[in-house]
């Protein structure tokens, strides 16, 4: 009876496993199939001239290539993968690579700005913010014109958190066909976050913030949106403006956007590896393109009618392809819109900003002294200061002069997380002694 068992056993297992390669070789042949729209040759702008074949190479990588690459796959890591993140082995792979990962110790967090011009002092102010709180180890990115590169080493080789930061300079690049009409789209240099997956290749994800950026709590709690993030999900963005009667897309834009008001791309977190991999559609071919692909496209389609340059662009990507977008809270990108005509961001009066954006040059003007106030207390604080008693004690009674604007009158809004995020610090450092 015994043996009769072990037989019936061994019989089920192979029926299993024979299951399972006729599953795995079904989906290989569906990923070679003429109607999967891979087959095609595209150029890379990032390299002019270059020609690369996505055949089988390409869908080698796309799937093997994929499962080994543990990064790809760590936001969504259970037994089965979907299909457009995982190739076939993922099946047999992902039951291990879970195991592995929840014992992986943790990753480096990237951050990505550029800095041109006069952009200097408010870059290190953003990177002093990013440096008080966070937890892990960080990663800067900086892409700076030549004549900044100098300055940006003597300034960053002086913070005293050796170990957990580190960074790399770039220069100013774009595509060599086109590279003065990037170059003054919009503000100097701004388009350069547009090829930022096709520079940072090695990056998997990233975060891109503008110059103008405070961070007010750890840069580990945006990072962890990337946990959110569907199988579908590329990138992470906030609304551009919470109130449709004072937004700017639904009323004057000449072109396509995401959802009801747009997205505001100072602060985007990027899974760059599925941007890279991805296939957009798009209003100009039926053909889907990569990101590399239709970047020129469509400046040459939408330049006469784009007010807002690369944020304008990304707007009509996402509008074609809004599954692919993650749109958190207002809160996590704090401009003066969201107060100068009134408070319309019922998440920071609940929790308090999380990241505070200073566009329109408020940092540096009178026009709204609440958020000059926050710019100049991080500028001038010392690492080895108390952070209580250098930072956060004078900067709430600098901010009770400003109760004549209207973000004045919301003033706490400006401090309440600040105040958390510095007991937290505290916190931890008093469980590390």
């Amino acid at each position: 009876m015994r043996r009769f068992a072990r037989v019936a056993l061994l019989c089920l297992g192979c029926g299993v496993c024979s299951l399972l390669y006729g599953l795995s070789q079904l989906a290989l042949s569906q990923e070679q199939s003429p109607g999967g729209g891979r087959q095609r040759q595209a150029r890379d702008p990032a390299a002019p001239g270059a020609r690369r074949q996505a055949g089988s190479a390409g869908r080698a990588e796309a799937g093997a290539g994929r499962c080994k690459n543990l990064s790809v796959s760590f936001w969504n890591s259970y037994w089965m993968l979907p299909s457009d993140v995982c190739g076939v082995n993922c099946f047999w792979e992902a039951a291990f690579r879970y195991d592995y990962m929840k014992t992986r110790p943790s990753e480096k967090m990237h951050l990505a700005v550029v800095a041109c011009g006069e952009r200097l002092e408010e870059t290190v102010t953003m990177l002093r913010s990013a440096i008080i709180f966070s937890i892990r180890p960080l990663h800067f990115h900086i892409f700076a014109e030549d004549q900044l590169h100098e300055r940006f080493k003597d300034i960053l080789d002086e913070f005293p958190y050796e170990g957990k930061v580190n960074y790399t300079l770039y220069p100013i690049t774009f595509p060599t066909e086109s590279a003065a009409e990037w170059k003054k789209l919009f503000k100097p240099c701004a388009s350069q976050r547009l090829f930022l997956p096709l520079i940072l290749k090695n990056v998997d994800s990233l975060l891109y913030v503008d110059t103008d950026i405070l961070f007010l709590r750890p840069v580990d709690d945006i990072w962890s949106f990337l946990g959110k993030f569907n199988s579908t999900q590329i990138a992470a963005m906030a609304p551009e403006h919470e109130e449709p009667r004072i937004g700017w897309y639904n009323r004057f834009a000449r072109h396509p956007y995401y959802g009801v008001t747009g997205v505001n791309s100072g602060v985007m977190l990027m899974n760059m590896t599925r941007i890279r991999r991805k296939y957009f559609k798009n209003d100009m071919t039926p053909v889907r393109l990569q990101w590399g692909e239709i970047l020129m496209p469509l400046l040459k389609k939408y330049k006469l009618n784009i007010t807002w340059g690369d944020q304008d662009l990304l707007n009509i990507m996402f509008f074609h392809n809004p599954e692919s977008l993650y749109v958190f809270p207002c809160q996590w990108n704090y401009r003066p819109d969201h107060c100068i005509y009134g408070s319309n961001c019922k998440a920071a009066e609940e929790e308090g900003i999380f990241i505070l954006h200073g566009n329109r040059g408020v940092y540096h003007d009178d026009k709204q002294p609440t958020f000059r106030a926050v710019y100049e207390a991080i500028k001038n604080y010392s690492f080895e200061d108390d952070l209580v008693h250098s930072l956060l004690q004078p900067l709430e009674l600098e901010l009770q002069k400003t109760m004549h604007t209207y973000c004045g009158r919301v003033y706490k809004v400006f401090i309440k997380q600040l105040s958390k995020s510095i007991r937290d610090l505290y916190a931890r450092r008093s469980k590390r002694r």
